[in-house]
């Protein structure tokens, strides 16, 4: 079983291709995340794979709502301003969050994770401010249980 860390970054990857391409379809994301599973040097079973692309289009669909949840919380910086890159990872730990897919504090740590790895200098401080923001303002799902996988 592949680490839920690896699991994310393959989620994160193939949302930054669903925003990059808005008319990109699910069999090609799937190919698009086969090949990141490929280059990352990680192998994914058939269920994980399953569920990087079900996090990723569950983020995606709920982009609209994790948008305007960043213009409220940061209105200097709304998603159009940000770096696909960031905006990419908001997204997926909005989502994480707002579902409760996973605990708050993990899915923040992940995604500044994440904006240390694939983005610029100043983007882990802003995704830590912002999703401390969306847990401060108590829209997350605190309600489901995290399971033991999920805090790796």
């Amino acid at each position: 079983m592949s680490k839920p860390r690896d699991i994310r970054r393959l989620a994160f990857l193939a949302l930054y291709q669903l925003d990059a391409q808005s008319d990109v379809d699910e069999s090609e994301v799937r190919a698009a995340m086969e090949q990141s599973a490929e280059d990352l040097s990680t192998t994914f079973r058939e269920q994980d794979l399953e569920k990087a692309l079900h996090m990723a289009v569950g983020a995606f669909e709920g982009r609209r709502t994790a948008d305007s949840t960043v213009r409220d919380l940061a209105p200097s910086w709304p998603s159009h301003r940000q770096p696909a890159v960031d905006r990419a990872i908001l997204r997926l730990a909005i989502h994480e969050m707002t579902t409760g897919i996973t605990p708050p504090k993990v899915a923040i740590a992940e995604g500044v994770r994440l904006a240390k790895q694939y983005s610029t200098e100043r983007s882990p401080a802003f995704v830590n401010g912002v999703l401390d923001k969306v847990y401060k303002a108590g829209m997350t799902d605190t309600a489901a249980a995290p399971a033991p996988e999920e805090t790796a």
